[in-house]
């Protein structure tokens, strides 16, 4: 794929493969409206008005009766002439007309590439471009709310109020250059240095926000871990409410990790059942455990399940030393299960969230996970959906701060050098027209129909 537009017309289906009730076939460019009329033998629709309509081949043949919805460039989501058939659903028709609409003089659309007309066409930016990727796989509610919003375009102000700022900054160093027989007064040196301290606190933040709720983004990786036969894989099916993981008395009955889909409130999360750790002479048992060790470095939340009804061991101890050590990290629920066995458990030394019985009631996990994963979208701050705008966002902070010492020093070609470093950062975020192969890369990802 390449940055450049042409003038193809391109087509694609917009709707998920499969059966239902309707299909959408979306047409862009040029040529939209004359390829319509070919497959409808109407010569005038009226825009963003719905036509029912019955739709031939190149053969003249009936394919279907659908409604066709004419959007006038520029008032349409690729600012170009689209046109949409909306049919019936199903493998057979949608591909039809699509074949149709190509043989009438469309080519295939790739992946992304009504997505990247309409950045081109400036209809919108990359931030809003990710938004709208990101809505269709949103993993919660609360996603999908904060998506809305940058579809609106609410990053977009909060990064142009970051590059303004800068350049305000800037006019300054670049006038004093001009003039270089002179310096900065001191007091504007000392206003400078605050309103960077202040920008470099405004980014840390935005990047605590948005580290910490990724899970929000991604779908919350929740890891049930624990020794052999402490009952995480009772645990997993209890939360999944059918029979997922086998149960049996035999230590290491799991020996890979299982991964199932759950919705807890608003929240589509991923449960991990991974395989007791432990030390293991089995080749296989001993994967599996290594697996289990890269579950909880991969996850948001663990939940340590410990038994009730058995002595605590080095096992136990192990378990407890191996999830300390990322607990500043991530969120630990600490499980002390089986409590309907006599209790042998030891747990003087550890503070348990909750004890249950998981073959019984999960109902108190169910809640903390709940409210864990609501608090973490409590906050209103402004939040980055993605790697690419955490990289720019680090890269745009790390070259304030280096502007730090060169502006005490009055070094002002160095002080805007890296000005402008962290103005063309930022500005990647929402409209970069340079970086052809990060553009090619972030819209190839689309699907098909956007």
């Amino acid at each position: 794929m390449t940055t450049t537009l042409t003038n193809d017309t391109i087509t694609a289906i917009a709707t998920a493969n499969g059966i239902g009730s309707i299909a959408i076939i979306r047409i862009s460019g040029d040529k939209a409206l004359e390829i319509v009329s070919k497959l409808t033998h109407k010569n005038s629709f009226s825009p963003r008005y719905a036509s029912l309509t019955n739709i031939y081949n190149t053969q003249d043949e009936l394919i279907d009766e659908s409604l066709v919805i004419y959007f006038q460039a520029p008032h349409s989501f690729t600012a170009e002439d689209v046109v949409e058939i909306q049919c019936h659903g199903g493998f057979i028709v949608a591909q039809s007309i699509l074949k149709a609409s190509v043989e009438a003089g469309a080519r295939l659309a790739e992946s992304g590439e009504f997505s990247k007309r309409a950045f081109f066409n400036g209809r919108i930016d990359l931030s809003e471009a990710e938004a709208i990727a990101g809505l269709i796989e949103a993993k919660s509610e609360d996603a999908a709310k904060i998506l809305a919003k940058q579809m609106k375009g609410s990053l977009k102000e909060f990064i142009e109020e970051v590059r303004d700022e800068i350049i305000h900054i800037l006019a300054y160093s670049e006038v004093s250059i001009d003039y270089a027989e002179e310096d900065l007064p001191e007091d504007l040196v000392k206003q400078i240095m605050q309103k960077l301290q202040k920008l470099s606190k405004d980014l840390e933040k935005t990047l605590q926000v948005s580290k910490s709720r990724a899970g929000l983004m991604q779908g919350f990786r929740v890891a049930i871990v624990g020794k052999p036969n402490v009952g995480k894989s009772s645990l997993l099916n209890a939360l999944l409410s059918y029979d997922r993981a086998i149960v049996s008395e035999i230590a290491g009955t799991t020996r890979d990790t299982i991964e199932e889909s759950v919705k807890i409130g608003t929240h589509l999360i991923r449960m991990v059942d991974t395989a007791g750790i432990r030390v293991a002479d089995d080749e296989i048992e001993r994967i599996g455990i290594e697996r289990s060790l890269e579950a909880i470095k991969e996850c948001d939340i663990v939940v340590a399940l410990f038994d009730n009804s058995r002595i605590k061991d080095e096992e136990d101890a192990q378990i407890f030393s191996l999830i300390k050590s990322h607990k500043d990290e991530k969120k630990v629920i600490y499980v002390n299960n089986k409590i309907d066995l006599e209790k042998k458990f030891d747990d003087e030394q550890l503070l348990f969230d909750l004890k249950l019985n998981s073959k019984v009631d999960v109902t108190p996990l169910i809640e903390i996970l709940q409210n864990y994963m609501d608090i973490t979208n409590s906050s209103d701050e402004i939040m980055l959906i993605s790697q690419r705008q955490i990289s720019a966002v680090e890269a745009t902070l790390q070259n304030i701060q280096e502007s730090y010492l060169p502006l005490k020093s009055q070094e002002l070609e160095i002080f805007s050098f890296h000005l402008n470093v962290a103005l063309k950062e930022m500005a990647s975020i929402t409209r970069p027209f340079e970086n052809d192969e990060m553009l090619d890369k972030m819209f190839g990802s689309f699907c098909l129909g956007k």
